[in-house]
């Protein structure tokens, strides 16, 4: 049974007279290879790493080649399904208008406060970076509890930060709270 948007299709596989016939090269498949090079290039920047293990036995190249492997595989997937005519679904949320333009105003303040986030992670250390991060993420993207939005981004703060450093033995910036904690 075909939906509304499915294309009926003739016995030969072949288009129908009203349906337009099928390229090879669309949108879907950019991203299917973006999705992919990503992977690849995951992959290829983690062989150059080169730390001990941690407390655990996991070295600093464990996550990343994980990911990375994880992408590549969802890659070939995504570029073998659009090459077989594989296309996404048109938005149906009622809370979307797909007509609607883009919020570049939000693209930009959250493009800013990610560019910011880089530019003083070392200078300010993580706890402090991240809770930035996240309260400013949170008012850009329409949070109506400022304080309630400072506070999750301290303890996510915190608490990233001692998983990683004490549980972990991964090094993240200090920065002001260098010797406090």
């Amino acid at each position: 049974m075909s939906s509304p948007h499915t294309p009926v299709r003739a016995p030969s596989g072949e288009p129908s007279a009203g349906e337009a016939p099928r390229r090879w090269w669309r949108p879907e498949l950019v991203l299917a290879l973006v999705v992919l090079g990503l992977g690849v290039f995951v992959i290829v920047g983690t062989l150059g790493v080169s730390a001990a293990a941690s407390q655990l036995g996991l070295g600093p190249r464990f996550f990343p080649t994980l990911v990375g492997g994880a992408m590549i595989v969802v890659g070939v997937f995504y570029v073998a399904d659009v090459l077989r005519g594989g296309q996404g679904d048109p938005e149906e949320s009622e809370d979307v208008d797909a007509g609607a333009p883009a919020d570049w105003r939000s693209v930009a303040l959250v493009s800013g406060i990610f560019l910011a986030f880089v530019t003083v992670l070392n200078v300010v250390g993580w706890v402090i970076g991240s809770a930035l991060l996240f309260f400013g993420l949170s008012v850009a993207l329409g949070a109506e509890h400022k304080v309630r939005a400072a506070v999750v981004g301290v303890v996510i703060g915190l608490v990233t930060y001692l998983l990683f450093v004490r549980g972990l033995g991964v090094t993240l910036p200090g920065g002001w709270l260098r010797g406090v904690l």
